[in-house]
């Protein structure tokens, strides 16, 4: 059970960094020569999902207990 509470907090947290990089980061979109665009998604619904399935991960984790 240690090693699932420490697996569900780390993937908890690598979600929520993830989905607020995705979602404040303005991504490359188009490079040619001098013109250089890019593009900022803002928050989608993919990023929400992120950010929400490693909020539960986190909240799973920090309240999954030890067995004996």
């Amino acid at each position: 059970m240690k090693i699932l509470k420490m697996v569900l907090l780390i993937v908890g947290v690598i979600l929520i960094v993830f989905g607020l990089y995705n979602a404040f980061v303005p991504q490359q979109v188009l490079d040619i020569g001098p013109l250089e665009v890019n593009a900022k998604e803002g928050i989608t619904n993919q990023t929400l999902g992120m950010i929400g399935i490693g909020v539960l991960a986190l909240i799973a984790g920090a309240l999954l207990k030890n067995r004996r």
